[in-house]
């Protein structure tokens, strides 16, 4: 009986087992919180490479042992695991994710939580932004960070400059630094893919900044691109048509608003009775024929167009009511396009985003368009249990070599000109008054050729590998290749060209640099309260540039292979220049959490560079910070309607040592050397025969072997906060910066032998404040509701400059705005019935119509 008892026993346990054991097909349907069923959900069994996806109507099928766990999960869902649990049906509903305070942020050289960030840090999903359709990285940026200004740029190519926390420099350059994907980026952002874009995190105190160094006193914008996901190949065709307008219209004078306008030019003078440049069939009541004629004879409308002025030509065509819009020419309503084709998945240990951009923008001028053809590959597989590698690589070819219309003509040209000759080309002068500046806006753009090519290379390869005692060591190797072509060819057909034969320029450049990245991470939790996270990064760089420029004029027989060409001129000329420079780091951080709820971060750099004087070529830099998770206390429990609040506080120190030659905004990597130059002089030998004879001369600039970096010490205050549910979330920080050393381009006495110096001369502060408030709505159902607030202000002064007195000439004043705007202040329009008071101001000559300048210190002294 015992034996059969356990036989039973034994035959159950194996039947379940293998019941368990034994694949089924298990079926059902994903759907989120408002039940509409969610396509592409991976669906993996756990501890396998088995899985597949939902369809369209998010239903799966897939083949599990009944003992089997399922994973579900999607890009914006939280993760959910089911036991199979011997089933065959299995419908789940998965939740959105919500972040929050555990979404990550870009710290320089790593990441952290929003929870345990201790600098001021901004950041901004792309996808928040997908209905505004960005095109340049700058439209991602503009209004939607507190501290962060970008400038108007109206042309076919679009973006803006980058400001954060106001201007601290007077003539270094002021452009944040940009990080592409954890690397220092030195290309422009026009290369950057907006539809690439994953993330955007703008750091902005000290701390944050600390990690970059002589680089970060401007801000740190650091970009993130997209990464592959999810097992199933994602293909994603983007693209975008619209049109630009002017925003205002401002239109000129026209036909008879013209002509009204020149009769009140006339008036201006004062010297002669205003009826004279009525229309002789308008005079005004009580102004006879005789009166008009004032003693000359002819005909009425020819002599009232004489006395304003008009042309030959400008008379003809007003008697023939013929009149040009230049407004209407000039300016035009411009198509913009952009495409993007990518595709992105992630397939065992390999991840991959791929995709091929193409943009072309038409300015709102006549003959302005940018174009561009960008393309991007991230790369990242596992090579080994302990070791990843990747790369990050973009590339992209920009035309930048449309000539537009002239449209600064606008306010010189006369409605009754021509635009054309009578053979129909392009009239030179549309008048026929040869002393005026008026020039025909459109010779340029149809006579002239232009190439402005930019092709540039951009990439990051790396690797990551585990050591022993959670030591991650990575290296990362960043190489960029630039080549730039401009040509340019002054036509001889082109009326404007004076040159006989026309013109050709060719300039060739490229710039090369890489820069590489040792990094050693550990992160550590001692005794569940005690966290430590440390970076430590050696860095080396080097940036190069080659360029060359080939010129001639006077081409015979002629000019009609422009810059195709060159060598048959007749005046040949050739330049060159070439510069290098260099640069080192070696950087250590700490952050320390002690049960998330008090955090330190410690960091400290030593930088290098090769363009400063001898007995500066190194600097360091210090931060600190501290941050307060306050509703982690247990007093403040009882404030249920507060989710979270976090107090922070940093200082430290940073430089800019982005010192750029003002004549052509490039870098000076001779800044702190003096310079020789070569030039030729004629001699003549003993036989008469003349020739040229190659000299050196010192050039123009001081060396100076003190120059060094501008350091900007900064103090943060900051709140962070959300409360109602998380329904409403922000940050408040306040900021004083003081920057000194400030790199000037000073004018030395011609006795030294040289004309400037570049120098450490000056001292500026900036104060200012920042709020950026969020809302959400609306969470629930098909329609959500999410609402931004960004307020901001920054204010600074100069404290000091290279002497104690105020610099007019630059426009910079002791204790006043870097870009105040030094002027006379126009507070009317003398009138008529005011040239009894006019008269006081002996040395003016003021007539009526005048401008009426404020006389700030009441001396009648204009």
């Amino acid at each position: 009986m015992k034996k059969r008892i356990t036989l039973l026993i034994v035959f159950f346990l194996t039947s379940c087992v293998l019941a368990f054991a034994q694949d089924r097909t298990v079926k059902g349907i994903v759907k989120d919180k408002q039940g509409t069923p969610i396509p592409g959900v991976s669906v993996k069994i756990k501890n396998s490479r088995i899985g597949v996806s939902t369809g369209t109507d998010g239903n799966y099928s897939i083949l599990a042992s009944g003992n089997a766990t399922l994973i579900y999960s999607a890009i914006g869902y939280s993760t959910k695991e089911i036991s199979v649990n011997n089933r065959n049906q299995i419908d789940v509903g998965l939740e959105e994710e919500s972040k929050g305070l555990s979404e990550v942020v870009v710290i320089g050289y790593g990441t952290t939580t929003k929870k345990d960030a201790t600098g001021a840090i901004s950041s901004i999903k792309a996808t928040q932004l997908e209905n505004e359709n960005p095109q340049s990285v700058a439209d991602i940026l503009k209004g939607n960070i507190a501290g962060l200004s970008v400038s108007l740029n109206t042309s076919a190519k679009g973006g803006g400059d980058l400001l954060v926390r106001g201007k601290s420099t007077l003539t270094a350059g002021s452009s944040p630094l940009i990080v592409l994907d954890g690397v220092i980026y030195n290309g422009q952002l026009s290369d950057i893919n907006p539809n690439d874009i994953e993330t955007v995190d703008v750091l902005k105190d000290a701390s944050s900044l600390a990690v970059y160094g002589a680089k970060a006193a401007t801000g740190v914008v650091a970009i993130t691109t997209k990464k592959g996901k999810g097992d199933k190949p994602t293909i994603t065709f983007n693209t975008n048509i619209g049109l630009a307008t002017l925003a205002q219209n401002m239109q000129p004078y026209t036909g008879q608003g013209f002509l009204d306008w020149r009769a009140d030019v006339m008036r201006s003078g004062g010297a002669t009775a205003t009826y004279l440049y009525n229309d002789p069939r308008n005079l005004p009541s009580g102004i006879t024929m005789t009166q008009w004629l004032n003693g000359q004879t002819g005909d009425p409308v020819d002599l009232w167009l004489n006395r304003l002025g008009l042309t030959a030509n400008e008379k003809s065509n007003y008697l023939s009511g013929k009149t040009v819009n230049w407004y209407d020419e000039i300016f035009r309503t411009g198509l913009r396009q952009d495409h993007t084709l990518s595709m992105s998945g992630k397939k065992d240990e390999i991840s991959y985003y791929m995709s091929l951009g193409y943009q072309k923008n038409e300015n709102l001028i006549e003959g302005g368009q940018f174009s561009t053809v960008r393309a991007r590959v991230n790369l990242e597989g596992q090579a080994a249990k302990f070791m990843t590698i990747g790369l990050n690589a973009q590339y992209a070819d920009r035309d930048e070599g449309a000539i537009e219309a002239d449209w600064n003509q606008l306010i010189s040209l006369s409605p009754y000109g021509d635009m054309y000759n009578a053979d129909g080309t392009l009239r030179r002068i549309p008048t026929d008054d040869n002393g005026l500046n008026a020039r025909n806006p459109f010779l340029n753009m149809t006579y002239n050729e232009r190439m402005n090519r930019q092709n540039t290379l951009f990439a990051s390869l790396y690797t990551k590998i585990k050591l022993p005692f959670g030591i991650t060591y990575q290296l990362n190797f960043s190489p960029g290749i630039d080549m730039y072509r401009t040509f340019d060819h002054a036509s001889s057909k082109n009326p404007n060209v004076t040159t006989p034969g026309g013109s050709v320029t060719r300039a060739n450049e490229t710039r090369y640099n890489w820069q590489v990245d040792h990094l050693l991470k550990w992160n550590k939790t001692i005794g569940v309260i005690h966290n430590f996270d440390v970076t430590l990064l050696a860095n080396a760089e080097k940036y190069q540039t080659w360029w060359t420029q080939a010129g001639n004029e006077g081409f015979v027989p002629g000019d009609v292979l422009g810059y195709h060409n060159i060598a048959s001129g007749i005046k040949p000329s050739v330049n060159s220049e070439d510069k290098v420079y260099t640069g080192d780091a070696l950087m250590a951080r700490l952050n320390y959490s002690l049960m998330q709820r008090y955090n330190l971060t410690l960091s400290i750099r030593r930088d290098g560079y090769s363009v400063f004087g001898a007995n500066y070529k190194r600097a360091t830099f210090p931060a600190a910070a501290f941050a307060w998770n306050f509703t982690e206390e247990s007093f403040m429990k009882s404030l249920t309607w507060l989710n979270y609040g976090k107090l922070r506080i940093s200082y430290g120190v940073n430089g800019n040592r982005d010192l750029r030659n003002p004549d052509n905004n490039t870098v000076e990597p001779y800044a702190a050397l003096a310079t020789l130059g070569s030039d030729k002089y004629q001699t003549v030998d003993g036989s008469g025969t003349a020739s040229s004879v190659n000299t050196l001369a010192i050039g123009s600039r001081m060396p100076n072997a003190n120059l060094q970096w501008e350091q900007t010490k900064a103090l943060n205050l900051g709140l962070d906060f959300s409360f109602l549910s998380d329904r409403i979330s922000g940050s408040i920080d306040v900021y004083d910066k003081k920057t000194n050393n400030l790199l000037v381009k000073q004018t030395v006495p011609n006795v030294t032998g040289y004309a400037y110096v570049y120098s450490n001369l000056a001292e500026i502060r900036n104060k200012g404040m920042e709020v950026s408030l969020n809302s959400k709505n609306i969470t629930d159902g098909k329609i959500k509701w999410n609402t931004n607030f960004n307020f901001s202000f920054s204010r600074n002064k100069i404290v000091s400059l290279a002497l104690p007195a105020d610099d007019p000439g630059n426009g910079w004043f002791i204790g006043k705005d870097i870009d105040v705007i030094w002027d006379y202040k126009v507070v009317g329009v003398w009138q008529e019935n005011e040239m009894a008071e006019a008269a006081k101001y002996t040395k003016a000559a003021i007539k009526p119509g005048d401008f009426k300048l404020e006389d700030v210190n009441g001396d009648y002294s204009y």
